[in-house]
C-alpha cells in the first residue's frame, strides 16, 4: 500500500510504537504521513526518541511520550522542546530505563502481564513510572515488575521486505522482533519490496514474519535524514541546521521546519530528493565494506 493509505490505518487517540533506534531505521516517511493527516492524541512509544517525537509533539500529534531518552544526539544534548512541552504542561513525559522499554516490549510479545528484572531498582523511576515490585517466589528476592506494552499501531522501517509481510534487517535489529509482536497492527516500511524467492533465499534474515504483518510499504530512504545501516547514513548537516533553529527559536523552528518539509511537501521522496544523498550512500558503504 502507499504511505498514505497507512498512515490511514493510524486513528486519533492511538498508542504508536515507533521501531528502530535514535537516528538508527527512524520510520520517517510514515511519520511524515501521519502528521499530514494531522492525528491527535496519540501516545507515541520509543526505546529512545528523536527528531521525530519532536515533531509530533510540535505537529499536535502527540500529548504522552513514553520513552527512556529524547534527544537529536550527543553532539545536541537533551530536547530543549521536550523540557517546553512538559514545564508548559502540553505533554506528558513517561521515563523507563531503556532496559525496561524492552523488557515492556518483550512482554507484550510474548502475552505477559509483566516481566520481572532488576532494572530501576532504586531509582526515582520507580517512583513516577508503572512499575510495582515483586517477592519473588523462589528466593524472597524484591523484583520490579516491568509491565507490557501493548499498542494499537507499530510503525517499523526495514531494509527489504516481501509482498507478504517477510521483514530483513542488516545490522542491528534492536528492539523491532518484539515491537512487531506487541502491537495489534503492524506496518512496516521497506527500503524495496522484494520477490518472495529473495526472502526465501535467505530465511534466517528474516526477523518479522507475514504473519503479524498488516501494511507494507515501498519507500526507498524511509528513514532519512536518520540512517539505514549499509545503505546510507544519518545527514548530520540537516539534523544540524534543525538542532541550530530549534536552539534559538524553539517551538516555532519546528512549526517552520514542519512546514517546509512536512506538510509543503506532498510525500517524503520528495524532501529525499531536496536532498544530497550521494555521500550519505558512499559513508555506509564504507562502513560496511
Amino acid at each position: 500500500m502507499s504511505a498514505a493509505d497507512a498512515a490511514a490505518l493510524v486513528k486519533d487517540g492511538d498508542t504508536v510504537i515507533l521501531g528502530g533506534c535514535m537516528f538508527s531505521r527512524p520510520p520517517m516517511a510514515l511519520i511524515c504521513e501521519v502528521l499530514r493527516r494531522r492525528r491527535k492524541n496519540l501516545v507515541v512509544c520509543r526505546n529512545l526518541s528523536w527528531l521525530e517525537a519532536e515533531l509530533l509533539m510540535i505537529g499536535g500529534a502527540t500529548t504522552h511520550l513514553i520513552t527512556s531518552w529524547q534527544g537529536l544526539g550527543v553532539p545536541w544534548g537533551l530536547s530543549r522542546i521536550l523540557r517546553e512541552e512538559v514545564e508548559n504542561g502540553r505533554v506528558r513525559f513517561e521515563e523507563w530505563s531503556h532496559f525496561a522499554m524492552g523488557l515492556r516490549f518483550r512482554a507484550a510479545a510474548m502475552g505477559l502481564p509483566f516481566l520481572p528484572a532488576r532494572t530501576m531498582l532504586g531509582s526515582d523511576l520507580m517512583k513516577v513510572s508503572a512499575a510495582r515490585t515483586v517477592q519473588c517466589p523462589f528466593t524472597g528476592e524484591t523484583l520490579a515488575a516491568i509491565p507490557a506494552l501493548v499498542a494499537d499501531v507499530a510503525l517499523i522501517h526495514v531494509h527489504r521486505a516481501d509482498r507478504f509481510g517477510n521483514c530483513q534487517i542488516d545490522g542491528y535489529t534492536h528492539m523491532d522482533e518484539d515491537i512487531s509482536r506487541a502491537a495489534e497492527t503492524v506496518i512496516v516500511s521497506a527500503e524495496e519490496v522484494v520477490p518472495d524467492e529473495e526472502i526465501r533465499r535467505h530465511p534466517d534474515r528474516t526477523v518479522i514474519p507475514g504473519l503479524v504483518v498488516d501494511g507494507v510499504v515501498e519507500a526507498p530512504f524511509g528513514a532519512y535524514p536518520g540512517e539505514c545501516y549499509g545503505l546510507y547514513e544519518t545527514d548530520f548537516g540537516h539534523v544540524d541546521a534543525y538542532a541550530q533553529a530549534a536552539r534559538s527559536g524553539g517551538a516555532s523552528a519546528v512549526k517552520a521546519y514542519l512546514e517546509r518539509y512536512v506538510y509543503g511537501l506532498s510525500s517524503h521522496a520528495e524532501l529525499v530528493s531536496l536532498s544530497d544523498v550521494g555521500p550519505l550512500q558512499r559513508a555506509a558503504r564504507e562502513l560496511t565494506s
